[in-house]
């Protein structure tokens, strides 16, 4: 995630959330070791900024309890924390 103009996307995605939650931006080895980082440490979404976000603003969330994943507007992760979690 480190390259091509997607830290300058995950970036204000990260300081939004983290103005109203608890939340961590992780941008070190592959997707896979960071969810595994994430499920072993309790946390319970993450989003992932890839390639697909840069051609049309959808991020993946990514479910800890059932491992699913689903695509949506980049513009949507704070409201989406909040309907899953109940704030």
């Amino acid at each position: 995630m480190a390259k091509d103009g997607l830290p300058e996307i995950a970036e204000p995605i990260y300081r939004e959330i983290k103005k109203h939650m608890p939340c961590q931006y992780d941008a070190k080895q592959s997707i896979g070791k960071r969810y595994a980082r994430m499920d072993e440490a309790g946390t319970p979404f993450c989003f992932t900024i890839d390639g697909q976000t840069k051609e049309d603003g959808t991020v993946t969330v990514r479910n800890r309890d059932d491992a699913l994943q689903e695509r949506i507007d980049k513009s949507r992760c704070l409201q989406y924390l909040r309907e899953r979690l109940g704030l």
